[in-house]
């Protein structure tokens, strides 16, 4: 079944191409606020899962202070605070950057990357954005005695242990395995699975492993993104609310009351994915200064704004 328009390209009063995806917006009773596209059908959250992959780490007893568990979910900008927290969480298990085998790449931000080569490094494992939850992965071994080698493995016990999480907190059985741009296993859930183990998170009880990383991204917003993105920007603004940007335009959020909303670009470009975003979390009820500024994407021209990207669902 062909999707609907979900967001279009406006440059200079001119509609020059068309975004389809797929939205779901749960209220907290599990109701369907939004529907939009296949939100049942199962895609690869991509970085929008560190939540759930954290979740399966805590639950394994991995015991972390809220600024590194807040790592542990993150995409970092690769910035100097960022890049700290994942070598302090290496070292209080006993290891250094050495042990990291998620892809080397340089820091996403701008400045940092700047910086970086300007001290003549190269592209690195400890830079690259899902360095976190690499290090953590790895204090989970450390803690439970199991191989560091394989830890990428998807049979090795972490592995199993975070898809079994996937599954009981989406509600849903994981219908494929594959390898994420990093190196982790990548497990497939739905959209509205990725929604409702958002609200899980969200509505958990004080000291659960579900309400620590959901606090931890909340008083760390910082930490899961970085400066200027628009991730860290709506946890900074939203009291409670808890969200995960990923890659191929997939984001999930939750607010502290239960409703949620996931959200996929079917090309996989990013610009419609936050204004899709807005909408879903609007027909929650949600209202804030910070979606009417992520309501639409701007296309630039000549150095100015000659246009948008705008949703038409």
């Amino acid at each position: 079944m062909p999707l609907p328009v979900v967001a279009e390209v406006i440059r200079s009063g001119f509609v020059e191409g068309h975004h389809a995806g797929s939205a779901v917006a749960l209220r907290p009773d599990g109701s369907r606020a939004l529907d939009v596209g296949e939100p049942d059908r199962p895609i690869f959250p991509r970085s929008s899962s560190k939540p759930i992959q954290a979740l399966g780490m805590v639950r394994c007893g991995l015991d972390l202070e809220p600024a590194l568990l807040a790592v542990a979910t993150a995409s970092h900008s690769g910035e100097p605070r960022h890049l700290e927290l994942v070598r302090r969480l290496l070292s209080d298990s006993g290891l250094d950057e050495s042990a990291l085998r998620n892809t080397p790449a340089l820091p996403l931000n701008e400045e940092a990357a700047h910086a970086h080569i300007r001290a003549g490094r190269g592209k690195d494992s400890v830079s690259q954005n899902c360095s976190g939850k690499h290090a953590a992965m790895l204090a989970t071994c450390v803690v439970n005695g199991w191989p560091l080698d394989s830890y990428l493995d998807p049979d090795h016990a972490l592995q199993r242990a975070i898809r079994q999480t996937h599954e009981e907190v989406a509600g849903e059985p994981v219908t494929a395995t594959a390898v994420d741009g990093c190196g982790a296993p990548q497990f497939a859930i739905s959209l509205t699975g990725l929604a409702r183990a958002f609200a899980r998170l969200t509505t958990a009880e004080s000291g659960t492993p579900e309400r620590r990383v959901a606090d931890a991204m909340s008083a760390h917003p910082d930490v899961v993104g970085g400066s200027g993105r628009d991730v860290t920007r709506l946890m900074q603004s939203v009291p409670g609310l808890v969200a995960k940007d990923g890659a191929e335009a997939v984001y999930a959020a939750a607010t502290a009351t239960g409703a949620a909303a996931a959200v996929k670009i079917d090309d996989g470009g990013d610009r419609a994915r936050v204004p899709l975003l807005v909408v879903a979390l609007r027909a929650l009820g949600l209202e804030a200064p910070v979606l009417d500024e992520l309501a639409t994407t701007p296309v630039w021209g000549g150095g100015r704004r000659v246009g948008e990207v705008r949703v038409t669902v």
